[in-house]
């Protein structure tokens, strides 16, 4: 299992950054992004932090675990700005939280996401059909999502990323450590979002490849 969305005591998660890794491990993971909720005023210091657990995790255990930031209700003005920043800092994965239809995202937020230097558009809600033309245009992934809440737009994300060919990545948006899943689960939750077995697979190898930018042994 690959996942490349979870949470930590430097936002909302439960878990502190290195004990989330080795639940990770220990539940079967291959590899974790550690992705908190940044704004401007949390999302460098997070990234400085979160850093030094992944680096210790990768020096002496059997996963790959990678720094990064989910952008969270942020401006969508400001957007740009701060994945390009988080970018410079060394981020990893960068992901933007996305218009999903339970919590009041600004207007705007998954327009901005696909339009600058970010790597995943987390749970994009009702997306609309441009916006995905330039997530798939411009590589970025858009997220199916084993959130509860969260994953009730997955079949609509699914069915218009199949459309325009945009790619896409399935995480869990973890908070907690049972909400890790496995990699069977995960296949159940993409063939629930209306996915072939070829789509799939592409889902996997999607994950697979923004891990392998940064570990090429992987």
């Amino acid at each position: 299992m690959i996942d490349l969305h979870t949470h930590t005591t430097y936002s909302d998660g439960q878990l502190i950054p290195i004990e989330l890794i080795r639940r990770a491990q220990a539940t079967g993971y291959k590899a974790i992004a550690l992705t908190d909720h940044g704004d401007r005023a949390n999302y460098l210091t997070i990234l400085e932090e979160i850093k030094r657990a992944c680096e210790s995790a990768n020096r002496f255990w059997d996963i790959r675990a990678l720094w990064g930031i989910e952008l969270t209700h942020n401006p969508p003005e400001e957007i740009g700005k701060m994945a390009e920043e988080s970018r410079a800092k060394g981020a990893q994965i960068i992901v933007v939280h996305g218009e999903t239809i339970i919590e009041p995202v600004p207007e705007g937020t998954n327009l901005a996401a696909v339009q600058s230097d970010v790597d995943i558009l987390a749970h994009p809600g009702l997306i609309d059909e441009q916006t995905v033309r330039i997530a798939a245009e411009r590589s970025v992934h858009l997220e199916i999502t084993a959130k509860a809440g969260h994953n009730l737009t997955n079949g609509h994300v699914a069915a218009l990323a199949k459309k325009y060919k945009a790619p896409l990545v399935l995480d869990t948006d973890t908070h907690r450590p049972s909400q890790l899943i496995s990699r069977d689960q995960a296949r159940k939750i993409l063939r629930g979002a209306g996915l072939s077995d070829t789509d799939i697979e592409k889902v996997f190898e999607n994950s697979y490849r923004l891990v392998k930018r940064f570990f090429p042994d992987f």
